[in-house]
């Protein structure tokens, strides 16, 4: 049966829900109040030669959902990204680094060579590993990352379970859910191999998904309209009805508050549940240093109080120069503290935090380029947090990172709701 189906938003979870219903053959018309698709994992224009992303966002090998979309759009995978097996070094080339394999072997045998940890708390991270996978990765609903690794040594959480945690869940370990943390880590090591992989991409953002998606969605018959906010959202029986144009389904896959904005006269209990959730800022700091080549296109870094990045990536280096050589992209995920003192404190931060990290390279302020703050980046992923549901109402639907679900708020949960959402969408038809 073809169906009228609205998608509201254009960011990841949009255009695989306006993807997957075209692709079953169904009507589609994807509105995005912005000038153009993907959401908060974008790209900016900086000037006519050079497009810089609102968010540096790094995909997995375990993100199974996303790279089949992107093969579905003509998006290949492997000439857009780059696959490496992942690592966590710093500056001095210390942390861990995964050979290639199976994921759990590899964790295992660079758990043991890592340098600058004992024997013993090699063992502890190991024995961990192994509790966790006996239990098959369940753990209480109301336990945080922080108690769930107390065992460890204070220099193990640092250097690896806290920026792994806020890599993941952008929420510091402290404040982050255990079971869904754990989830990540039993997709990426225990999902086969390249699982893993760290894939990092070539292209700014929007030309790894968004763009070629519109594309697709255009020869595909679906109709996309960009700068259209949706302002009202009626039922009509079974049916509703987009700012008077009717649909027979409706999928909101735009933030959880402009959701909860056009579902509060029809569903108050979902957009209440929607406005409850808190979110977590990221901000990039972009400083471009010509000739500069770090030793690994991403880096792990020290943060505190002082120092805002947990992450540098050398774009250059990941793209094989061009117009991104020498552009260093710093992140600071879990940035509400650093959000609040102000984007030029954080920036000056960064930039006395990369003449630290990197000393040898020449440093002054000139080289700072531009900060961007996408200050509800994600949800704070807590213990115990109750996430509004993917069906709203018959023929009412959401997608998006902060649906119910078992990720956390990245590009693979966005995607995964959005294939969801289309399903949902389907079976409603059918009277399921």
């Amino acid at each position: 049966m073809r169906r009228r189906i609205a998608v509201v938003g254009g960011g990841w979870a949009g255009i695989a829900t306006a993807v997957h219903g075209t692709a079953r053959g169904n009507d589609v018309t994807l509105f995005e109040m912005a000038p153009h698709l993907g959401g908060r994992a974008r790209s900016v224009d900086h000037d006519e030669h050079l497009a810089l992303d609102n968010g540096q966002h790094i995909l997995i090998g375990a993100y199974v959902e996303t790279l089949a979309l992107m093969r579905r759009i003509g998006a290949n995978p492997e000439a857009l990204l780059r696959r490496q097996p992942l690592s966590l070094l710093g500056p001095d080339g210390s942390g861990l680094r995964l050979p290639p394999g199976s994921p759990s072997l590899a964790f295992c045998r660079a758990t043991m060579g890592r340098r600058g940890w004992s024997l013993r708390e090699r063992f502890s991270l190991l024995a961990a590993a192994l509790r966790w996978r006996l239990s098959d990765f369940e753990v209480p609903e109301d336990i945080t990352v922080e108690v769930l690794t107390k065992r460890l040594s204070e220099r193990v959480r640092t250097t690896l379970i806290d920026p792994l945690c806020v890599a993941a869940l952008n929420t510091p370990a402290s404040h982050a859910s255990a079971r869904v943390f754990l989830r990540v880590l039993r997709d990426a090591l225990f999902s086969g191999p390249g699982s893993a992989d760290l894939l990092l991409p070539r292209v700014p953002l929007s030309a790894l998904l968004p763009e070629p998606a519109a594309g697709w969605l255009a020869l595909a018959g679906a109709r996309v309209r960009c700068g259209v906010r949706v302002t009202s959202l009626t039922r009509d029986g079974v049916a509703w009805a987009i700012d008077g144009q009717g649909f027979d389904a409706v999928v909101l896959a735009c933030t959880a508050h402009e959701a909860g904005r056009l579902t509060r006269p029809i569903a108050p209990a979902w957009a209440d549940q929607a406005a409850r959730l808190n979110y977590e800022p990221i901000v990039t700091v972009y400083l471009r240093n010509p000739g500069i080549r770090l030793a690994q296109p991403m880096t792990t870094l020290a943060a505190d109080a002082s120092a805002p990045a947990q992450f540098v990536f050398d774009l250059g280096a990941i793209d094989g120069g061009g117009p991104r050589g020498g552009l260093l992209a710093f992140v600071a995920s879990g940035a509400r503290a650093w959000v609040d003192r102000g984007l030029e404190a954080t920036a000056a931060a960064t930039l006395a935090q990369a003449r630290v990290a990197f000393p040898s390279a020449a440093w002054h302020d000139g080289l700072l380029l531009r900060t961007l703050a996408e200050r509800r980046a994600t949800f704070v992923c807590a213990p115990g947090l109750e996430r509004p549901a993917a069906r709203i109402a018959t023929n009412l639907f959401a997608a998006g990172d902060y649906v119910a679900g078992p990720y956390p708020a990245t590009l693979e949960g966005a995607v995964r709701s959005g294939a969801a959402a289309a399903e949902l969408a389907r079976t409603d038809a059918l009277g399921a």
